[in-house]
């Protein structure tokens, strides 16, 4: 695993992350997840096939949830309890407008007591509260590479 970029002692992540591999996104997310707690929002952006949905499933599996994480293309959010915390996990992508989330009573899920992971959130970005973690993943210079910026 590659880290640049330190925060401030406070922040135990990086600003900027680059994996090599699947497994250096798995550590991250799964070190990720372990500073989650209720309330928390992570709103995902990045190309098409960028690592979004891979990074929800490390994130899944540091939560401890041993369920298949699927991406929610057509049911717009997936919801998994089986872990530490709830996870609820949306994909906006397909999303015609921001009337179809709240429909489903994404509030409710925003400030509630689960982590929610939003797949494609900057299509919707100004839903998300202010204290949202925002990622962006950007290829990198190999196959495998893939760079987590925290924006």
């Amino acid at each position: 695993m590659t880290q640049i970029q330190k925060n401030s002692p406070q922040e135990n992540f990086s600003k900027i992350f680059i994996s090599q591999s699947e497994e250096d996104t798995r550590r991250y997310g799964e070190e990720l997840a372990k500073e989650l707690k209720p309330g928390d929002v992570l709103a995902l952006s990045g190309d098409l096939g960028a690592g979004k949905t891979a990074l929800t499933k490390a994130i899944a599996k540091g939560l401890g949830i041993d369920d298949m994480i699927q991406s929610p293309t057509f049911t717009i959010v997936r919801e998994y309890h089986s872990g530490r915390l709830p996870l609820y996990h949306f994909d906006l992508y397909r999303l015609g407008d921001e009337d179809e989330l709240f429909e489903i009573g994404f509030e409710e899920y925003l400030y509630g007591q689960g982590v929610c992971v939003a797949e494609w959130a900057n299509l919707f970005d100004d839903l998300f509260p202010e204290h949202t973690i925002r990622i962006h993943i950007e290829y990198g210079e190999t196959e495998t590479q893939r760079i987590y910026k925290r924006i």
